[in-house]
């Protein structure tokens, strides 16, 4: 079932529509945004790809990703992606991540999606810990994570394989309880 959109101090985090093409395309296919990411630099045809395969996520019954557009509410620009996903619902377990334009990296956006994210899942998905992962070489990532109250676990050696190479991970998390005291 598709979500209200989610709204923060200056972005709305709303589901992404086939109109979103461009915004998408343009950080999703440069090679400086997407060098510490699994995917990319993307064309055309993963870029579509993305895009119908969250809005066909909107559509599940039992829903368990996430994928949602970061729009600027001051321009209503599309600055970026993020999402949530629920990892295992048996133990309220989700993992959060983020993408985007390099245009708008430095301003604090990531943070702003990160922590709505949080909000979400511990609000309304009712999750009791969530987690994400980043490069150790992506500084800018892992001081998202921190500012967002999450902390540290430890590296995940060789987690994955990605663009040719085993990479390893550092891996953040934050409890319910950590979240709701924070």
């Amino acid at each position: 079932m598709p979500i209200q959109p989610i709204v923060t101090p200056r972005l709305l985090l709303r589901e992404f529509v086939p109109e979103d093409f461009s915004a998408v395309m343009r950080y999703a296919s440069d090679p400086e945004v997407t060098r510490h990411m699994l995917w990319g630099p993307n064309g055309e045809v993963e870029t579509r790809g993305f895009i119908n395969h969250a809005i066909h996520c909107q559509g599940e019954a039992r829903r368990t990703a996430y994928e949602l557009a970061v729009i600027l509410k001051d321009t209503n620009e599309l600055i970026g992606g993020c999402g949530i996903g629920i990892v295992n619902a048996d133990h309220r377990e989700g993992e959060i991540g983020y993408c985007f334009d390099r245009a708008y990296w430095g301003n604090g956006y990531a943070t702003e999606a990160a922590r709505a994210l949080l909000g979400y899942g511990f609000e309304s998905l009712k999750l009791h810990r969530i987690y994400a992962t980043c490069s150790p070489a992506n500084y800018g990532s892992a001081h998202v994570l921190e500012k967002c109250g999450m902390q540290r676990e430890g590296v995940l050696r060789q987690h994955k394989w990605m663009k040719g190479a085993w990479r390893d991970s550092f891996l953040y998390s934050i409890l319910e309880q950590e979240y709701q005291h924070g």
